[in-house]
């Protein structure tokens, strides 16, 4: 993360880092399981649109937690989080809350999301894991916040915290971004496409979610209000 301000760490904060590693517990992201990149637009503009690499647990069967990095290196900035429910969980929520979330079907079939593996594994090898490990993303609805406007070239998150959505159709992804995806990660999107065609069954996300295609879409804009003290 060379752009982030700051000095950069010292041999002494280095060895405490190291003494903190080996004697505390990282409970909270030793269950991360998954690992999945795609792409998100703005709620308000899709043309603004950022890579995401989504790092997950399976709280349950119904139920993932995620942190999102803006890519799989190791500098990668921290940019966000998104929770990932089933169908089910989603049909109880309130309309008002539904539209919060976006779908993952159009992701799923058209390629976009994908599950990155290490350097010098064959693609032949990711296709049916990988498959079969989208099957169980393809019905579920997305909720997610951006804390780091990286697309700005902010070199700190600055702001509030910013409502995210997916694609839902051909035609959306900026090409540039699907480009150099491609050439720094070797993930195609169509070919991805093309190799799904004929696994996934179409899929008619539930009314609610991917507010945005109404025309109207939700944002956060801070509000100063009063300070209520304890």
């Amino acid at each position: 993360m060379a752009d982030a301000p700051g000095e950069p760490l010292t041999m002494g904060s280095k060895a405490k880092g190291m003494f903190s590693s080996a004697s505390q517990n990282f409970d909270q992201i030793s269950r991360i399981c998954e690992h999945v990149c795609g792409f998100h637009f703005y709620a308000h503009d899709q043309t603004r649109q950022v890579h995401a690499h989504h790092l997950c647990t399976r709280v349950n069967e119904d139920f993932r937690q995620c942190i999102i990095y803006d890519s799989p290196r190791a500098d990668a900035r921290l940019i966000g989080i998104e929770y990932i429910i089933s169908e089910k969980l989603f049909d109880g929520l309130p309309a008002d809350e539904k539209k919060y979330w976006h779908s993952h079907d159009y992701e799923v079939r058209g390629g976009s999301l994908a599950m990155p593996m290490p350097k010098g594994v064959p693609e032949a090898v990711v296709q049916v894991p990988e498959k079969q490990a989208l099957a169980t993303l393809q019905k579920t609805y997305g909720k997610t916040w951006h804390t780091w406007q990286v697309d700005r070239g902010d070199n700190l998150p600055y702001g509030p915290a910013q409502l995210m959505m997916a694609l839902t159709a051909d035609g959306q992804l900026d090409p540039k971004l699907d480009e150099e995806r491609e050439r720094d990660e070797g993930i195609s999107t169509q070919k991805k496409k093309e190799e799904r065609k004929d696994y996934f069954e179409p899929y008619q996300p539930h009314a609610g979610a991917d507010s945005w295609q109404s025309g109207n879409a939700v944002q956060v804009k801070p509000e100063e209000v009063p300070f209520k003290a304890k």
